[in-house]
């Protein structure tokens, strides 16, 4: 007989019982526990520090009071986002540096796509020979920091009107090259061009190589040409990978700071990630929170188009039960050129710029490329105040062990966390699909990748400059640095481990279940160790990105947590290139072995996980 519940009666003793039940459950289900142990981490990485940064730009601050003598600390103003819109040096501090950024975006995303859409096509649908040793150079840029063209760059374009001492064209040819070839928009385009272009390369190659050739061979049969072919038939299959590679390399270009610096500070030409640097260099903290915000915004309204312009297709599934067969295009006489064409780029984008940078490391004086000027004492040296105010070789330098030191820690340690909590949280994503839980796992984990780099380190110094919570403060300390790489690298930690969950079949953890044992031991034993091959790449791509990153740790490290890439940026600043270069012929070192290691002992892909 149903019991009828009637208003203001007690709640019925069973009911209660279930409620805490179901309560109990939640706790006792580690599904369920991981679940909110992942919300709580993901909310207060994340969530708190974004929306501090955004509650800062709207309250005045005691700082505020020496330019704003009316200002109240505490209580709300639009001001500091009116300053920056619409004030006198607006147009200096954000218009300029805004279409500066646009167009740098636009310029390398067309050009990009142009050039790495050209290349997956040669290598996956022709008769290009030496299609493996193709590919694997194709990827070589991506294990390059961006920004370390630019002293490549430099090396052969650089005046002595800016530089101050004549590149190698100069020298060689007696032609000073102009302002605009040396330094600006064109040189900082064609850098992050000759870097952004893998990732055009690698998701279009991924996707050329899934299309059914009997799809454009019934086309052709049918009478249509070439062009309707690519236009009606080829295009439209491959536009999902171009526009998530177009959208990946328009964010990205928008916030890069490396190359903007190297390449634009000294001729004062100025992008969005720059000058939120400047502005927090100079202590105009609103200023920079402010710039940072519309750095995320633009990311975000990116992401959206992308998703929108996606979802008006409503399939793009080329492959079936049966075997898709591949007809390759023969290249005929275009072979030879083809080829020719494609080593040219290669070897100006990835070989060349490291002979450069290693040829200057020898260099004694800037700008004299003769052998008489060779030397070894940027590498081995003892003090010279004749030579760089007196500072030693690169390999006695304590400053430069304690940042290789700190380097390797933080990649290390951060890699390592971020590849476990990435197959972690694909746990929970791959489990709980359908859950709210799980979905808000996978929101969460993915905001990190709309926040720029150094935005991101913009709100981390905001946050936890001073005690935080349960937190002490972490500013100039290892830990926050570890901790932003970690918060950072999660959406491809968490997209690599949801990948991999995916294809380990339910029925072994069930089994597994059935005989007693625990979650721990069901995830420890089986999951991890059948993930093992994924979990090695996805620390392999984690490590080489904590390795190369500027823009995410430029505004936090301080002298005692100084990385190899932040003290090149500060060898750069002073005009010592040599010791610049020769750091980062030991970055690129360090990652070429990692990745040998890892690709020959732990049979890891890079190339398949950059593009998944």
């Amino acid at each position: 007989m149903n019991k009828v519940e009637y208003p203001g009666r007690p709640v019925p003793k069973f009911t209660m019982t279930r409620s805490l039940n179901r309560v109990k459950g939640i706790f006792t289900n580690p599904l369920s526990l991981i679940s909110i142990i992942a919300i709580i981490f993901l909310g207060y990485t994340i969530v708190i520090p974004l929306w501090e940064i955004v509650a800062h730009t709207f309250t005045w601050h005691p700082e505020d009071i020496r330019a704003n003598p009316g200002a109240v600390p505490g209580e709300l103003t639009i001001n500091h986002w009116l300053h920056v819109l619409y004030s006198d040096i607006s147009s200096s501090i954000f218009y300029k540096p805004l279409l500066n950024s646009f167009n740098i975006a636009v310029f390398v995303s067309f050009f990009s796509m142009v050039i790495g859409g050209g290349l997956a096509w040669l290598v996956t649908r022709t008769d290009l020979p030496y299609k493996k040793t193709w590919a694997f150079l194709a990827i070589i840029p991506y294990m390059l920091p961006s920004w370390i063209k630019s002293f490549a760059w430099l090396i052969v374009f650089k005046n002595d009107r800016v530089g101050g001492t004549q590149g190698m064209l100069q020298y060689v040819l007696g032609v000073n090259p102009p302002d605009w070839i040396s330094y600006g928009f064109f040189p900082i385009s064609i850098v992050l061009v000759a870097h952004y272009y893998t990732f055009f390369y690698l998701l279009i190659a991924v996707s050329l190589s899934s299309i059914n050739s009997s799809l454009e061979e019934t086309a052709d049969i049918l009478g249509a040409g070439r062009f309707t072919i690519l236009r009606k038939i080829t295009f439209p299959l491959v536009l999902p990978a171009i526009l998530s590679a177009l959208i990946l390399t328009f964010s990205k270009s928008m916030g890069t700071f490396g190359a903007a610096a190297f390449l634009g500070l000294p001729v004062k030409y100025y992008t969005i990630a720059t000058m939120l640097y400047g502005s927090m260099k100079n202590r105009m903290i609103s200023d920079a929170y402010v710039l940072s915000l519309i750095l995320i915004i633009i990311s975000s309204l990116t992401i959206y188009f992308n998703q929108r312009a996606i979802g008006k297709r409503k399939s793009y599934a080329t492959i079936g039960g049966k075997d898709s067969r591949k007809t390759v295009t023969p290249l005929g006489k275009w072979k030879i050129p083809a080829v020719a064409a494609v080593f040219l780029f290669m070897f100006s984008a990835g070989i060349f710029p490291l002979l450069l940078l290693l040829w200057q490391t020898f260099m004694l004086q800037d700008g004299n490329y003769s052998l008489s000027n060779l030397t070894t004492h940027y590498w081995f040296g003892d003090s010279d105040f004749s030579i760089a105010s007196g500072e030693v070789g690169i390999l006695k330098s304590d400053t430069i062990w304690l940042g290789l030191k700190n380097s390797l820690q933080i990649a290390l340690l951060a890699a390592s966390i971020a590849a476990i909590m990435g197959l972690i949280f694909g746990y929970v994503i791959s489990k709980g699909r359908k859950s709210f839980s799980g979905k808000l796992v996978e929101q969460l984990s993915f905001m990190p990748y709309l926040i720029p780099g150094i935005s991101f380190a913009a709100i981390y110094l905001s946050m936890f400059a001073q005690p935080h919570l349960l937190l002490p403060a972490l500013y100039g300390t290892l830990s926050i640095v570890i901790l932003i790489t970690i918060v950072k690298e999660l959406p491809f930690a968490t997209r690599s481990g949801t990948s991999t969950m995916l294809q380990i079949s339910g029925e072994l953890e069930e089994a597994a279940k059935l005989h007693g044992a625990s979650w721990f031991r069901r995830f420890f034993n089986i999951m991890v160790p059948l993930s093992r091959k994924g979990l090695i790449s996805a620390f392999l791509l984690l490590f080489i990105s904590a390795m190369k990153e500027l823009d995410l740790i430029i505004l936090l490290v301080t002298p005692k947590t100084s990385t190899l890439t932040t003290l090149t940026f500060r060898y750069a600043e002073k005009g010592y290139q040599q010791y610049a270069d020769a750091i980062v012929i030991i970055i690129i070192a360090i990652i070429l072995i990692t990745n040998f290691v890892a690709t020959k002992y732990g049979k890891a892909d890079l190339s398949k996980g950059i593009g998944g």
